[in-house]
């Protein structure tokens, strides 16, 4: 099958890298569901504009994604590719972060891996084949003060996808992440300007991503040019992940 016959679902797919990505799917030749929470009046416009079905449930609820899978799958058929992107920010400083901003985002960047890919993995060990791409962070690996919950939830999912890659391999399956660096997004629009000066100073490309090259870098792993590759962190970072 061509990946023009493929089902492609991106969680986080209505804004930001998961509109991005969702975007780049379809133009690739997908057939693309994208999920939100919340999305409002964004969410329904990017359905409009792109024609992409889009879906609302809330990834840190196992059931809710049992269920909008199974809505996803009814309408576009079995999941082939599941990118992975929805996720949260709950920045504070340790000394002052709340057990409620730890356990947010614990449960939707990291809880997720589990929840969604839960409910496709089954189905993709008996068809042979599956595409899994796990969105993590440039601060997976670099850290970030202000963001321990973030950074630990992001270097989860990068031992997750090592260790699912290794279980699905002979399976036709690949599960690899993506560490994106700081791109042109309205979450990145966020971070005050002295701070961002500060990061793009250590960014060898000296620029943000566009979105857009994450977009690729999703396609490429979603695509059958990509079947030898699996358990790897992508680093899409214009080389700040380097130091």
């Amino acid at each position: 099958m061509s990946d023009s016959k493929r089902v492609a679902l991106v969680t986080g797919g209505v804004q930001g890298l998961g509109a991005a990505s969702a975007r780049a799917l379809r133009q690739a030749g997908f057939t693309v569901a994208a999920t939100h929470l919340g999305g409002g009046d964004t969410a329904r416009a990017f359905g409009e504009e792109t024609g992409i079905p889009v879906y609302e449930w809330d990834v840190a609820d196992f059931d809710a994604c049992r269920d909008g899978v199974a809505r996803v799958e009814e309408d576009l058929g079995p999941v082939d590719v599941l990118v992975n992107n929805a996720g949260v920010n709950r920045d504070a400083m340790f000394h002052k972060m709340s057990r409620e901003a730890w356990d947010q985002v614990i449960a939707v960047d990291l809880g997720s891996m589990f929840n969604m890919c839960r409910q496709v993995i089954e189905g993709m060990r008996e068809r042979g084949y599956g595409r899994i791409v796990n969105v993590s962070s440039v601060n997976a690996a670099r850290g970030q003060a202000g963001q321990t919950n973030y950074c630990a939830a992001k270097a989860g999912i990068e031992g997750f996808t090592r260790a699912l890659a290794r279980e699905t391999a002979k399976k036709g399956i690949t599960v690899n992440a993506i560490a994106p660096g700081y791109a042109d997004t309205a979450m990145v629009e966020k971070v005050p300007d002295k701070i961002m000066e500060n990061i793009l100073e250590n960014v060898p490309k000296g620029r943000l991503a566009e979105p857009e090259e994450i977009g690729r870098a999703v396609v490429y792993l979603s695509g059958e040019g990509a079947d030898f590759v699996t358990g790897t962190t992508m680093n899409v970072s214009g080389g700040f992940r380097m130091g």
